[in-house]
């Protein structure tokens, strides 16, 4: 039951971007962006554009995220349950990871397409490249301006955001590319601007990936020191040393902790007042909002270890109390 609850608590900042972002209009974003696709794919097709078809592939992989976002959001909006005790406010994290492997994937490709025409340039018609282009350079300043409301609380917003930024710029550089062709017949432009945009998103794609990967395998959060967590824990009156810490994150915004203390004394109405200090630190030094403490017992630690700690440790605390 105490899962559930603090689970709860722990969340209340990712409602506070959800308004910020209502689900309509993502599902606005993601419909314009599609639409934005097709006439870029189209565009490509017939103008023979490899750098149009290649804004295009990116621009589908930001709509494809944007969706997932609205998916996993809309999943990790569900209570806690029997199968899901922490909640499913990891659906959100995975999210990000397919679509962080899918604008690698699509990065790469575009990459060997831009060498392979290299070798054999391909005739590219100017003004349909700066027509469509200008169409999505427009398209994508609107839906980054939706999607930069709740892009400061979620990977998944932050990704989109980027991207869309990114496209963008990609964008512009597929204007210049059409300027240089009718200009002075610089085909050569066209590919060079694809091999530009796929580092562009390769790197991207790369930068984010470490983030949603260490979510994912639960590590600590990268702005709480692990040290100095044990050492508030132990600086508490009744506490002499801390042991099997765990700290991990519930979903992206809320995180989780379970240690076992060896304490001064074994009195448990004393260990419940203290627990409850212990949690309140925890709460609003660190922001973790659920935490499991316990005494560490002798099928956890050696009774031998807790004697000898209570031995070294207990005249320090009471020299502490007496000042």
């Amino acid at each position: 039951m105490s899962a559930t609850h603090n689970h709860g608590r722990g969340h209340a900042g990712h409602s506070h971007g959800e308004e910020n972002l209502s689900d309509r209009q993502l599902i606005f974003a993601v419909a314009i962006n599609v639409l934005l696709t097709l006439a870029q794919i189209i565009g490509g097709i017939v103008s023979g554009s490899l750098a149009l078809i290649a804004a295009a592939l990116h621009n589908f992989s930001d709509a494809a995220s944007l969706g997932l976002a609205w998916f996993a959001r809309k999943i990790g909006r569900r209570p806690a349950d029997k199968l899901m005790t922490f909640g499913y406010a990891q659906g959100e994290v995975v999210a990000a990871l397919i679509n962080l492997t899918t604008l690698l994937i699509i990065g790469f490709y575009l990459l060997v397409e831009a060498i392979n025409r290299f070798a054999d340039p391909q005739p590219v018609e100017g003004w349909t490249v700066i027509g469509v282009a200008g169409i999505a350079l427009v398209i994508d300043l609107v839906t980054a301006f939706i999607v930069y409301r709740g892009s400061h609380n979620s990977i998944n917003m932050k990704a989109a955001f980027l991207h869309n930024v990114s496209d963008a710029l990609a964008s512009v550089g597929v204007i210049v590319a059409g300027v240089l062709i009718l200009l002075y017949e610089l085909y050569v432009a066209d590919l060079i601007i694809t091999v530009i945009i796929a580092a562009y998103v390769i790197w991207q794609g790369i930068s984010l990936l470490p983030k949603t990967v260490r979510l994912l395998m639960g590590a600590v959060p990268d702005d709480i020191e692990f040290d100095r967590i044990v050492r508030a824990l132990e600086e508490h009156d009744g506490v002499v040393s801390v042991h099997h810490v765990h700290i991990w994150n519930l979903g992206e915004h809320a995180r989780a902790l379970e240690a076992h203390l060896i304490l001064e004394t074994d009195a448990l109405t004393v260990f419940e007042e203290m627990k409850v200090r212990m949690k309140d630190d925890l709460a609003s030094v660190f922001q973790i909002h659920h935490a499991t403490l316990e005494p560490c017992q002798a099928t956890e630690c050696e009774p031998d270890l807790i004697a000898d700690h209570r031995m070294t440790r207990s005249p320090q605390h009471r020299e502490h109390d007496a000042t």
